[in-house]
């Protein structure tokens, strides 16, 4: 949705986290210890899942949407990731 409507969303002047028009509150309360599921090795990927999903955090990491994290830094909070393939062609992260 968000690639269908970019210029709803997003260009390279204005990040994800800039939604025209609309205002949200968004409460995110994360206490430790953090839950096993959090903490589980990654799944397999083939490999051009891989390079597709290094391509898409990539591109996070230019907009400033996402950035690295050192190896034993502590993180408030931590998401997955999902990759879809359309068509078996593009892929959306």
């Amino acid at each position: 949705m968000l690639r269908k409507n970019r210029p709803a969303f997003a260009n390279g002047e204005e990040p994800l986290d800039k939604i025209k028009g609309h205002d949200i509150e968004l409460h995110l309360d994360v206490e430790r210890p953090y839950p096993p599921i959090l903490r589980r090795p990654p799944y397999p990927a083939s490999l051009e899942t891989r390079e597709e999903i290094e391509k898409h955090i990539n591109e996070l990491l230019d907009m400033d949407v996402i950035r690295k994290i050192e190896h034993n830094e502590i993180v408030e909070i931590t998401t997955p990731v999902l990759i879809t393939w359309n068509d078996g062609k593009t892929s959306e992260l």
